[in-house]
C-alpha cells in the first residue's frame, strides 16, 4: 500500500475533517473515494469551470431568450425600474 502526502491550509483541513466526519468517514477515506471515482469517470468526478455570478449579464440574456425568471408585464417604465430595485 502506498502513502500519499499533501499540504493544505490548516483551516481547509479542519473544515474537510469536520465535513467528512459528519458523513461517517475520515479524510483519508474521502480521498480514496475521490481517487476511485476519478478512475471510474476517467477524469475528475465533477465539472471544473469558473463559477458564474447568478446575476450576471449572461444569465439575464439567457433568461430573456428562454423566457424564464421574468417579472411583469409592467404598465409603466417606472414600475419596471421599481421592480428591478426591489430586494
Amino acid at each position: 500500500m502506498a502513502t500519499l502526502q499533501l499540504r493544505v491550509d490548516d483551516s481547509l483541513k479542519a473544515k474537510a475533517d469536520a465535513l467528512f466526519s459528519s458523513l461517517g468517514m475520515d479524510t483519508s477515506t474521502a480521498v480514496r473515494i475521490f481517487l476511485a471515482s476519478s478512475i471510474e469517470n476517467n477524469g475528475l468526478p465533477f465539472d471544473v469551470r469558473h463559477k458564474t455570478d447568478p446575476l450576471s449579464l449572461e444569465t439575464a440574456v439567457s433568461d430573456s431568450r428562454n423566457r424564464t425568471n421574468l417579472h411583469g408585464p409592467f404598465k409603466t417604465a417606472q414600475e419596471a425600474v421599481s421592480s428591478m430595485l426591489e430586494d
